[in-house]
């Protein structure tokens, strides 16, 4: 085929209009014989595809597009128009090859699928073995069985009738449920039937407020002895029974997460005997009976930790932290405000972290702290965001990698002291974006994202600070 007047030979015309994108390769279809040729070559040959749907759409683009795609596997839906039965009937009978399924709800979309509609799709994709789907608001119940999905992540779940999943290799599941008092959800029916259904589990994660210790017992019972990831988040009815569960029942958690709990140090203590040679990642944000002790104890007794997460969990009044720092964790739950309805730190206290490995520490609204010491000489990530009784004089980073230090929200003498300690100022911006954007972390963790903070513009006083002789960015 030519373009402008020159022989281009077919494969290089293919992987121009591959790198084109969905919307560019349809456009092009559109140009000559010869260019409609080469874009049904690129369809024919797309195994993985991105759309982003658009609200007055409907499904209607998926059903002329995806029978172009026989080789399809990987499909990542963005949903701004409502998602129903039919769209995902649509893709069950165009995507006769699919592997990978991930479908992200936006702006006022909304997700209509049932637990039959769930049920009947992964029944008759055999070969499905990731699904990942949000905004299932409407899914009453849950009854899959299959033997090749091992990943199911669903979010933004309610008051489900009945959850079964008998699914032998599944290897991580991810339950995100809304925040609502009337959650009538049978969490410990549903753990307790794990053992029996996916007995090769190895990553699990559960975000709710009907988490309980009862909850957590039912773990021990399903005997997932295979763990390496836990995260049990926003259950501020589990103390430190549960974890002396979790010790008994998980051999080597490589990655625990109990944020929004009411464990204490003596949790803490137990977790530190059981896990020292495993343990890399320790989050324990929203934890008001945690104190520094604790904090400290993880970090002396826990030699392989690269993680620590201790946000707002060192506050003097959790009910006023509502500034920012008190935002959302697990990529868009807010957390409730009866869930910090806790004991309330002493003012004045003074935090020591002395580790060898660690590299990332996130302490974003621990307004208790007035004296910091950070000798770490592996950290790259250092979260203060909102510590805003923190003394300049009193803080102390002895870590010669750090990379990024967050501070919004903190105090201007300790920005500047920060500044001077780590920073031989190049280049100053007149403004910098104070967004967090969610990603999930190389770790594994179910933490998408440290908080977001405000949400207003950038104004002129915010600054970012590079150095060319740490790399250090100081971000407020």
């Amino acid at each position: 085929m030519e373009v402008g007047g020159r022989p281009v030979p077919v494969e290089v015309m293919a992987e121009v209009l591959r790198r084109l994108g969905p919307r560019g390769a349809m456009a092009a279809a559109a140009v000559s014989r010869g260019w409609r040729d080469c874009a049904g070559r690129v369809w024919r040959a797309a195994e993985e595809l991105r759309l982003r749907l658009l609200a007055a759409s409907g499904a209607g683009p998926l059903a002329a597009l995806l029978p172009r795609c026989p080789a399809l596997s990987r499909l990542d839906l963005r949903m701004e128009s409502d998602f129903d039965a039919t769209t995902l009937a649509c893709l069950s009978i165009s995507c006769p090859s699919l592997k990978t399924l991930e479908i992200t709800m936006a702006g006022n979309a909304v997700n209509r699928m049932t637990g039959e509609d769930l049920n009947r799709f992964v029944s008759e994709k055999s070969s499905l073995s990731v699904l990942k789907i949000g905004g299932c608001s409407n899914l009453d119940f849950i009854d899959l069985c299959s033997s090749s999905l091992s990943v199911l992540w669903l979010s933004d779940l309610c008051s489900l009738s009945k959850s079964v999943m008998n699914c032998p290799n599944m290897s991580e599941l991810s339950l995100c449920f809304v925040q609502q008092s009337n959650d009538c959800t049978d969490l410990v029916t549903l753990i307790d039937a794990m053992g029996r259904t996916c007995p090769n589990l190895n990553k699990l994660h559960i975000s709710s407020n009907q988490l309980s210790n009862q909850a957590v017992f039912a773990l021990e019972s399903a005997n997932l002895r295979g763990l390496s990831m836990l995260s049990l988040i926003l259950g501020s009815k589990i103390t430190d029974a549960a974890v002396a569960s979790i010790v008994r029942s998980c051999a080597s958690l490589e990655l625990l997460d109990l944020s929004g709990s009411s464990i204490s140090d003596n949790g803490v203590a137990m977790i530190c005997k059981v896990f020292p040679d495993t343990l890399s990642g320790l989050l324990l944000a929203l934890c008001p009976n945690v104190t520094t002790r604790g904090i400290q104890l993880a970090t002396a007794q826990l030699p392989c930790l690269q993680l620590m997460d201790c946000g707002m969990s060192l506050c003097t009044n959790l009910n006023s932290e509502r500034g920012p720092g008190f935002g959302e964790i697990n990529g868009g739950i807010r957390i409730i405000r009866k869930l910090c309805a806790s004991k309330k730190q002493p003012v004045h206290q003074k935090l020591i972290i002395k580790h060898g490995n660690l590299k990332k520490l996130s302490l974003w609204g621990c307004s208790a702290i007035d004296a910091l010491h950070v000798i770490c000489p592996e950290l790259n990530d250092l979260n203060l965001n909102s510590c805003t009784n923190l003394h300049p004089e009193r803080l102390l980073l002895q870590c010669p990698n750090l990379k990024n230090v967050h501070v919004a929200g903190c105090q201007d003498m300790l920005i500047g002291a920060i500044r001077n300690q780590f920073c031989q100022v190049l280049n100053e911006f007149a403004a910098a974006e104070s967004s967090h954007p969610c990603k999930r972390l190389a770790d594994g963790s179910k933490r998408v994202q440290l908080p977001q903070f405000q949400q207003h513009q950038p104004s002129e006083d915010d600054k970012v600070i590079e150095s060319s002789r740490t790399q250090c960015t100081v971000h407020v």
